[in-house]
């Protein structure tokens, strides 16, 4: 099985969506795809193994997962198992994550240590306004307590999001459980809890930077969004105070990787914070190549 070089990688893409089984099983209803493909456009739905080539000719890594949102809408996951098996298959570019549905209760606890404990599972996606529950809510924290104790990070969506939009209702999506505020309870109570605010957050980027900053173990990353439109204190910010942050991320299949770096080669990072941005703030949070540092000493 192909180990994952770390010193090889040019970067890191912390976002990436597993949006199809390799039986044909879809990550969102027929209703909710067709109004994200209205919103972002069309694109492909790559299966795992075409993700690993994808990012192996770009000398990249990629984080996947997908979104148990089971209970608020009624549409089956993809399983954590098949992504987690497949990118185990594809090592050397692939990091699975997991996603549990925090409406599962202690079931959903059994779930996530085993992802980890026997499948290898390194963090945790939630999408708050899919899943239908704020991140403070009390009902996820067992959940969280466990994530904390495992040791991985915990990925929030955060912001608007294109799913459900234009559809009536927003396809009965709340957007007010992903304001990045709410996510502020969590990083409180669970200390050591290792915590990434996915995507610039429209309408509240100022919210999430004062997050970040105030809370030593919260990160921010860039998918979602061409770099051409990140609001400009999220610039300043991830060029200074949250230089070691600040991460990485296309929302690839929606956005690729190609596009999203040929946009940021055009913004104003400072060159030594590049390279933070784009692999090292990634490889320390995730602890890239610590198995083969032990190896060798």
């Amino acid at each position: 099985m192909a180990t994952m070089n770390v010193g090889e990688l040019v970067a890191v893409d912390m976002h990436t969506h597993a949006e199809v089984s390799a039986d044909g099983h879809t990550s969102l209803s027929p209703e909710l795809f067709g109004a994200s493909e209205k919103y972002f456009k069309e694109h492909p739905r790559p299966a795992i193994p075409e993700m690993a080539a994808y990012y192996r000719e770009r000398k990249m890594a990629a984080v996947v997962f997908t979104v148990d949102a089971e209970h608020a809408t009624g549409h089956p996951r993809i399983s954590n198992e098949e992504i987690a098996e497949h990118c185990a298959e594809h090592a050397d570019v692939l990091i699975p994550f997991g996603s549990v549905d925090p409406w599962k209760g202690r079931a959903g606890v059994r779930e996530a240590r085993r992802l980890v404990e026997k499948y290898g599972v390194r963090g945790f996606k939630f999408h708050p306004s899919l899943q239908g529950m704020s991140p403070g809510d009390r009902a996820a924290y067992p959940l969280y307590e466990a994530i904390e104790e495992l040791g991985v990070p915990a990925l929030f969506h955060t912001g608007q999001t294109g799913i459900g939009a234009g559809v009536p209702g927003g396809g009965g999506i709340r957007l007010k459980y992903s304001n990045p505020m709410l996510v502020d309870d969590v990083a409180v109570d669970f200390p050591e809890l290792r915590i990434i605010l996915a995507h610039p957050s429209f309408p509240w980027q100022d919210e999430a930077l004062a997050v970040a900053t105030h809370k030593p173990y919260v990160y921010i990353d860039l998918s979602g969004w061409s770099p051409k439109y990140f609001p400009p204190q999220l610039v300043r910010y991830a060029n200074t105070l949250l230089k070691d942050k600040v991460l990485f991320g296309s929302d690839y299949p929606v956005i690729t990787p190609d596009r999203w770096l040929s946009d940021f080669d055009k913004l104003e990072i400072k060159p030594e914070v590049r390279p933070r941005i784009l692999k090292d703030n990634a490889v320390r949070l995730l602890g890239l190549g610590a198995e083969e540092r032990t190896t060798r000493s």
